[in-house]
Order: structure tokens, then C-alpha cells, then sequence
């Protein structure tokens, strides 16, 4: 019998990937601002080979009463009062996430979307709380699961760092563009598809079944 055309509907137990990137004003997702968000979909072709495919970038209009600390916005240098940053409200901002993301999601035939990022607890605890304030009805993302490029790339290349795995990979990496919401998730979004692609290229997918 012949092989089945690989689908992304089958390679993660019907989640549909989203590599997410977020900047913040801080490190609690309850009270500080998120500031700048970026995400990333994937495509799977005939071969089986993920790509990255379709991106959504914003900056954020921090929320009504959220904390700015200095440190972080110092770190990510991000002023949230320029008016150049063409800001949307956080509200808007995960209202047009959430209809990318269905569509896609609804496209791969895939049932709940996950969270890919690296340090992925950081940027879905971020994502997972402006959706509570943004009052989004059944939002596409799985509440808990996410897929950690930091524990993969430990795994699969031996550095846990971003740029690091990224080079280890030979994937270029520009260090004066980091911490920009848009140019790490493209980053990440490269690195998860190099871990999962070599992955399959050294047999470990699709899964042999064990001999009788």
C-alpha cells in the first residue's frame, strides 16, 4: 500500500503550530504591559518538510493600568509613548491574532493551535493573559501545551540560547536585531522547523511500527 500524503493534521496529534514572540514591560504577565507581538504559522509539503509560512506582527498598546518597568524596556528598547510605533489596543491586537490563526488552523484540517516559543512558558503566559483581558470567546491556542524550542534545541543541537542554536544550525542570526518580536519569531519559527525536519531526515518520523 502506498504511503499517505504527510499532513500537518497528523504530525503533532492534530495541533496546528504557531510560533508566538512577545516584548513586555516586564516579567509578570498579570500586571505588566505586553508591548510588541508576533506570530508565526507553518506548512507541511508533500514530502513531510515544515516551512514557515504566514506572519502577524503588532505593537501593543499597553493595557489600562499596566506596570512599565524600566529595566525591561531598557533591555528591549522599546518606548511604549512614541508615536511612531503605530500601537493598536491590546484587545484589537489578540482579536486579529485569534482570526489568523482559525483560518490557518482551519485550512491544516487541524483541531487547537499551540504555542511554539523559546522559553515558551514566558510568551504563552503573556499571550494566555491578554487573551483573558480581551475577553476572547474559545481562543485557538491549547491553555497549557506548548512545544519549547529551548528543551529541542538543547536536545537536537546542545545550546539552549536563541542565537546559539539558531548558528548551530546554520541558520543566520543578526544579534542587532534581537528582541524584536518579529525577527525572533522568524528566528524560532526556523529553528523548530530544522529540529523537526532533521529529525525526520535521520528516520526518527513518521514512526516505525515495532516488529511482530
Amino acid at each position: 500500500m502506498a504511503d499517505e500524503t504527510p499532513t500537518l493534521s497528523t504530525r503533532f496529534r492534530g495541533y496546528f503550530p504557531v510560533v508566538i514572540d512577545v516584548e513586555t514591560a516586564g516579567f509578570n504577565a498579570g500586571t505588566d504591559a505586553l508591548l510588541e507581538l508576533a506570530a508565526v504559522t507553518l506548512k507541511m509539503d508533500a514530502q513531510g518538510v515544515l516551512h514557515p509560512d504566514q506572519t502577524y506582527h503588532t505593537h501593543v498598546t499597553p493595557f489600562e493600568g499596566a506596570n512599565l518597568e524600566p529595566a525591561a524596556l531598557e533591555f528591549n528598547g522599546i518606548d511604549p509613548t512614541c508615536a511612531l510605533r503605530a500601537d493598536i489596543a491590546e484587545t484589537e491586537a489578540m482579536k486579529g491574532l485569534c482570526k489568523m490563526i482559525r483560518k490557518a488552523q482551519k485550512a491544516a484540517n487541524c483541531q487547537r493551535s499551540v504555542i511554539v516559543a523559546h522559553n515558551a512558558s514566558f510568551d504563552q503566559s503573556f499571550v494566555n493573559a491578554a487573551l483573558a483581558r480581551s475577553q476572547i470567546k474559545r481562543p485557538p491556542f491549547h491553555p497549557f501545551v506548548s512545544f519549547d524550542t529551548t528543551s529541542l534545541a538543547g536536545l537536537a543541537l546542545g545550546q539552549t540560547v536563541l542565537v546559539k542554536a539558531c548558528q548551530a544550525a546554520g541558520i543566520a542570526f543578526d544579534q542587532k536585531e534581537a528582541h524584536s518580536a518579529l525577527y525572533d519569531a522568524a528566528r524560532t519559527a526556523e529553528l523548530f522547523c530544522y529540529i523537526v525536519n532533521r529529525y525526520q531526515s535521520l528516520g526518527g518520523w513518521p514512526l516505525t511500527p515495532p516488529a511482530d
